[in-house]
């Protein structure tokens, strides 16, 4: 697909492409267009119907609206950006120069500045950088057929108005009521009487995950945003949290495995970013890797003494490793979506103790008949007892790391799989060869 887009502009075929555009959808063409080099890509915009080319922007990645930013005319980019949700808005700027976000800040109509410059004003990563501040409030004192006149007034600019807070005259939240309940109501009733009081709700500055997090347990399209005294300030709609939970989703799934997430399309990305965003994670690695080195080093006699503990080490470390990640995995995944807290640190260890207990127990026993069978069976009792021991250290390492890290404030994700499996491989070799030196007198 991507080759004949490029070849269709790169021969000029323009009627061919705009055929191309009427057979496809927005998020096709979003994706097809994300796959082409920067000044193929602009011109294929600018083929776009303008109908279609907003919501094909929309469509896609901010890193890759930032880039194709950079290669369109300025009264283009201009007009892109003011069709824009204020929401979106604000992801585009933090993609861009400070320069050009400023000069498009600028080039919005006051209101439009006014509601843009909300969002800015809240940190990173808090539900407020993120929510719409363009929505549809009710008074309690309205009646159903007054409400969706204003929902029909109003609900032009708003983000979404099936899910419709209710206020009172501070604008302070007191319940939400949904616009199926008001079309299925009788005209003459008051909203007082539909909405439910029990709102699910969040701070504008609260973390956008565990704003993300309570939309997808409370089964909510929207979620009323408020302010420090609780007047409703916008709302975070479901489809915003499907993004957060997809980016934060990403970074673990980076982070596990020893590397940094590229926050844009795999396609779109250098090789140079490709190496750059793994090469700390791999050195840090190797400065944990020295450590078994060092382990090897101080036991270097034993090693000599019995040759044959050579042959088990990577049976050791291998089995320990892939523990110590099973476990971590396990409690991260669970930790993300609120099964486990901080408080129930000491519960997980306990369980996962009595988990490696049961594995080293299974694996100990699998190992001690075939081991006494071709080595000295007192190699054999080093063995199992090491396999029982590694297990129950990977197993306890692998659960508690990861909550103590987000206790001090640190991605559980960063101390994930592979920091785990390095740092259980030393404590693996040093359980393996005391085992060795009171068991075979060495």
């Amino acid at each position: 697909m991507t080759n004949r887009i490029h070849d269709m502009v790169e021969g000029k075929h323009w009627v061919e492409l705009r055929k191309w555009y009427a057979d496809h959808n927005v998020l096709e063409t979003a994706d097809e267009l994300s796959r082409l080099g920067p000044e193929h890509r602009a011109v294929a915009f600018r083929l776009l119907p303008k109908d279609r080319a907003l919501r094909v922007f929309e469509e896609m990645d901010p890193s890759e609206q930032g880039r194709l930013i950079a290669t369109l005319r300025k009264e283009h980019v201009v007009e892109l950006f003011r069709e824009m949700d204020p929401d979106d808005q604000v992801r585009l700027m933090d993609e861009l120069p400070a320069k050009i976000a400023k000069d498009l800040l600028e080039g919005l109509s006051p209101q439009e500045r006014h509601l843009t410059s909300i969002l800015l004003g809240y940190p990173d990563d808090t539900v407020g950088r993120i929510m719409s501040p363009e929505f549809v409030s009710l008074r309690p004192t309205m009646t159903v057929s007054q409400a969706i006149e204003k929902v029909r007034r109003a609900g032009k600019m708003a983000e979404t108005v099936y899910t419709l807070p209710v206020t009172e005259e501070s604008f302070r939240l007191i319940g939400v009521v949904s616009l199926r309940e008001l079309v299925l109501a009788r005209p003459e009733a008051l909203v007082g009487d539909l909405m439910n009081q029990e709102v699910f709700s969040a701070h504008a500055d609260d973390d956008q995950e565990e704003a993300a997090r309570l939309i997808l347990e409370a089964g909510v399209i929207a979620l009323p945003v408020l302010d420090r005294e609780d007047r409703l300030v916008g709302v975070f709609t479901v489809d915003d949290a499907m993004e957060v939970l997809e980016l934060e989703s990403t970074e673990d799934f980076a982070l596990s495995g020893a590397t940094t997430s590229l926050n844009m399309p795999y396609m779109s990305a250098s090789v140079l970013r490709l190496a750059r965003i793994r090469v700390v994670w791999l050195l840090v690695l190797v400065l944990t890797a020295s450590i078994s080195v060092k382990v090897l080093d101080i036991f270097e006699a034993t090693l000599q003494s019995v040759v044959t503990l050579t042959l088990f080490i990577p049976l050791l470390i291998d089995t320990g490793g892939n523990i110590g990640a099973q476990s971590s995995t396990l409690v991260v995944r669970a930790m993300a979506v609120g099964e486990i807290r901080f408080k129930d640190v000491f519960l997980v260890i306990l369980r996962e103790l009595r988990v490696g207990l049961l594995l080293g127990l299974m694996l100990g026993a699998l190992a001690l008949l075939p081991v006494s069978y071709f080595f000295d069976p007192k190699i054999s009792l080093v063995l199992s007892l090491s396999l029982v021991s590694i297990c129950i250290i990977s197993a306890t390492s692998g659960a508690a790391l990861p909550m103590l890290a987000k206790r001090v404030g640190v991605d559980p994700a960063v101390v994930s799989a592979p920091i785990i499996t390095t740092l259980v491989d030393s404590l693996g070799l040093i359980v393996y060869f005391l085992f060795a030196n009171a068991i075979l007198d060495i």
